[in-house]
């Protein structure tokens, strides 16, 4: 049977600078979803068209908010640099805390405040691009591993290109 997970908590720091964790400012976290790319195909002598799944994903854009003003980010804002997105689910069977990491390595480009008043915090969302790494591991385990400069996808631990490097010699 399916483990239940239920997110309890989340966080979002520089991975190789202490003191930047977000704990207590940050409001949501957008793990970026994967999304394969597809080639279409309409055969003229055929009786239908198809999109064949390539593999390699689309641009992937994670994104978080906090609540207050993060003057940490004006420092590296548009420079790509190593992103921990961690979260922290529980096992509802067991009741036991599970660990979950995102390895981000990207350029935040995006800064933007919310609408606000002086009776509410205001929110700041910031949103990445330029994304070339991306891992996702859950309790300690590999579900996501893809790097531009390697040029792999790894899905739980199958390497989806690795055919494809065969072929052409890399």
């Amino acid at each position: 049977m399916q483990n239940l997970y239920m997110l309890t908590a989340v966080d979002v720091r520089r991975a190789e600078v202490a003191g930047t964790s977000r704990a207590t400012t940050i409001e949501k976290l957008t793990i970026p979803p994967i999304k394969f790319m597809t080639a279409g195909h309409n055969p003229g002598g055929g009786v239908m068209g198809g999109d064949f799944v390539l593999p390699r994903i689309e641009a992937l854009e994670p994104a978080f908010s906090v609540k207050g003003i993060d003057t940490d980010i004006f420092g590296g804002m548009g420079v790509r640099d190593k992103w921990t997105f961690a979260g922290a689910y529980r096992d509802k069977k067991t009741n036991k805390p599970v660990p979950a990491r995102g390895i981000i390595e990207g350029a935040v480009t995006e800064w933007e405040p919310d609408e606000s008043d002086p009776g509410e915090f205001q929110g700041c969302t910031h949103a990445f691009k330029e994304v070339t790494h991306f891992e996702f591991l859950l309790n300690g385990v590999e579900l996501w591993y893809i790097d531009f400069w390697e040029r792999i996808i790894r899905r739980n631990g199958e390497d989806l290109f690795a055919a494809d490097r065969l072929a052409l010699g890399a």
